[in-house]
C-alpha cells in the first residue's frame, strides 16, 4: 500500500470526507500535507488514533489554530474520544498558555459539540476543593518529579515563594488531579504544548523526566513528538528531540 491509499484509508476513518479549499486552489500545497499527515505521520509508531488526536488538539489549542480545531474535535469524537477527554485535553493546556488563549479554543469546541448533539456542559471532573488544592496538587506534583518539589518550596525567595504555591495548587491542584484523563495522558499532553510554545526547553526536560517517571518510554516520546511535526514544524520538534536525547542517550 502507497502513501496515497493510506492516506485517504486514514482520512476516511477520521472524517468521512476532508473537504478542504485548499485543494481547489492550492492542490499541489493540498496533496503534500494530505500525505505527509495522513500517509506519514499517522502511521508512525504505535500510537492510537484516540492519543493522535487528543495531541493534535492540545498542540492546536496551543497554536490558536481554530479552524483546523474543529475539524479535529469532530474527528475525535467519530472514533470515539469522549466529549470529556476532549475537553480535559484543552484544559491541560491551561497553565501553560493562560486562559484567554484556552477560552477561545473552548468556545470552538463548544460549537462543535453543540452541532454535534453533545450536551453541555459535560460532567465535571474537579477533584479537589479549595482546602485541599495544594496538598493534592503538592502530592501529585512530587510523584511526578521527586522529592526535588520540597527542595523548590523550601529554597524560594520569600517574593516567589507565591509562584511555586501556585505550581502547586493551580497547576497540579486544579488540573493535573481532574478526572477524564490518566497521569501518562496528562504528561504527554503537556510535553506537547510545551513542545508547541518554543523556547521552553528547560520546561521540556523537566517533563520528559516526568514523563519518563509516570512510564512514557523513549520510543513512545519520539512517538509523540513526531506527531507533532506537521502542526509545529522541524526546528522545534528537533529541538524537543534534541532535549530527549539529552535526558535519554542511546
Amino acid at each position: 500500500m502507497d502513501r496515497a491509499e493510506r492516506s485517504e484509508i486514514k482520512i476516511e476513518e477520521l472524517f468521512g470526507d476532508l473537504d478542504d479549499s485548499l485543494a481547489a486552489t492550492d492542490p499541489d500545497f493540498f496533496e503534500i500535507q494530505k500525505r505527509f499527515i495522513f500517509g506519514d505521520v499517522a502511521y508512525q509508531g504505535d500510537l492510537s488514533d484516540k492519543m493522535r488526536e487528543l495531541i493534535t488538539l492540545a498542540v492546536l489549542t496551543t497554536s490558536q489554530t481554530l479552524d483546523p480545531l474543529t475539524i479535529h474535535v469532530r474527528a475525535a469524537l467519530k472514533i470515539g474520544v469522549s466529549a470529556i477527554e476532549i475537553k480535559e485535553a484543552v484544559y491541560q493546556c491551561i497553565p501553560y498558555i493562560g486562559f484567554p488563549k484556552t477560552a477561545k479554543s473552548l468556545e470552538q469546541i463548544n460549537n462543535v459539540f453543540e452541532e454535534q448533539g453533545v450536551q453541555l456542559p459535560v460532567q465535571s471532573q474537579k477533584r479537589v476543593t479549595e482546602e485541599t488544592r495544594f496538598a493534592k496538587g503538592l502530592h501529585v506534583q512530587k510523584s511526578i518529579f521527586g522529592d526535588i518539589i520540597d527542595q523548590m518550596h523550601q529554597h524560594a525567595p520569600a517574593s516567589l515563594k507565591h509562584i511555586q504555591n501556585d505550581l502547586s495548587a493551580f497547576c497540579f491542584g486544579d488540573i493535573y488531579t481532574r478526572g477524564g484523563l490518566d497521569l501518562r495522558t496528562r504528561e504527554i499532553l503537556t510535553l506537547c504544548v510545551l513542545i508547541t510554545l518554543g523556547g521552553c526547553e528547560n520546561q521540556v526536560k523537566a517533563h520528559i523526566n516526568g514523563n519518563l517517571s509516570v512510564g512514557n518510554s523513549k520510543d513512545t516520546l519520539i512517538n509523540v513528538i513526531s506527531q507533532c511535526v506537521p502542526y509545529i514544524g522541524f526546528p522545534r520538534t528537533l529541538n524537543a528531540l534534541t532535549c530527549l536525547n539529552e535526558i535519554c542517550p542511546d
